[in-house]
């Protein structure tokens, strides 16, 4: 049996990074400015340059290509939906990659690369069904059975984050009210905390020590809906371990009082279920995109 090549291509709103794994080590890593701002054109033209260097270090033609970007491809469409790189939305961005690339792609959102990569090299490797979640400006998520994501026939396996938390709660762009991802999520709490006079960015005000009445009201609040959400996923799906990533994941408060939150939601009277950190880091999207 032959070496096993892979290429994994993360397309950010600010950073295209690629990987290429033999026999899932990395071998080559390098990222480039996307510069969205230029276009979709120029963002192809930047996967496409990218894409020329992991095919020269591969220097085979018997390798795969994954993509990973915010968003997903619309079944029915069949064009990218709910990116943060605005342009693009709208766009046939899988034929177009394929098209420029000339190699068949197989492409994800974020939040199911991250599920992915962790479920298969990081913490949650040597579990049978993995919940990856990610709180950053957003909440993604999506899980895992036996190393293989779930999508699900409408293609919004795992998107927790606008499961309703409060009917007649928080607006949502979604056009819904109460998300879970307008209380959880980096955007959502600084919303909150602009609605009540508080310019702190949700990392400096999640990491900030001597908080006033008002600010330790909103934190607990923040932990309360934490426990709820995750809860839900529990008593839906019951995971074997459930991995947190994007930039709040690192509050060290989500593994004690988030966790007896979580307990307080569970419909068990015990609570076995590991809530950990994520190992790959920002890594996980390439990772997850080569993996595919």
């Amino acid at each position: 049996m032959g070496e096993k090549f892979n290429i994994g291509i993360d397309l950010g709103g600010t950073k295209i990074e690629t990987i290429v794994l033999k026999d899932e080590l990395p071998i080559f890593r390098d990222r480039i400015p996307t510069e969205a701002e230029q276009g979709p054109d120029h963002i192809l033209n930047q996967i496409s340059k990218i894409y020329t260097q992991a095919l020269d270090v591969v220097g085979s033609d018997d390798f795969t290509v994954g993509i990973c970007t915010p968003g997903s491809i619309a079944p029915d469409t069949k064009l990218l939906r709910n990116s943060n790189t605005l342009c693009l939305n709208g766009t046939a961005l899988h034929s177009m990659i394929e098209e420029k690339l000339n190699h068949s792609v197989e492409i994800e959102n974020d939040a199911n690369c991250f599920a992915l990569a962790e479920a298969t090299l990081g913490a949650g490797k040597g579990h049978e069904l993995v919940f990856g979640i990610i709180m950053g400006t957003g909440c993604g998520g999506g899980f895992v059975f036996n190393n293989q994501i779930r999508l699900g026939p409408n293609l919004i396996s795992g998107e927790w984050g606008h499961s309703v938390l409060y009917p007649d709660g928080n607006e949502c762009y979604c056009g819904k009210r109460g998300c879970v991802e307008t209380y959880i999520s980096g955007g959502g709490l600084e919303t909150q905390l602009k609605n009540h006079g508080i310019n702190y960015s949700a990392k400096e005000f999640l990491n900030k020590k001597n908080k006033n009445e008002l600010e330790i009201k909103i934190f607990d609040e923040f932990l309360n809906n934490f426990g709820r959400s995750v809860a839900n996923i529990i008593n839906s799906i019951d995971p074997d371990i459930i991995v947190l990533g994007g930039g709040l994941s690192n509050l060290t408060r989500l593994y004690s009082q988030g966790i007896e939150e979580i307990q307080r939601y569970v419909f068990s009277g015990s609570f076995k279920t590991p809530i950990v950190m994520n190992k790959l880091g920002d890594s996980a999207g390439v990772y997850g995109a080569a993996l595919l």
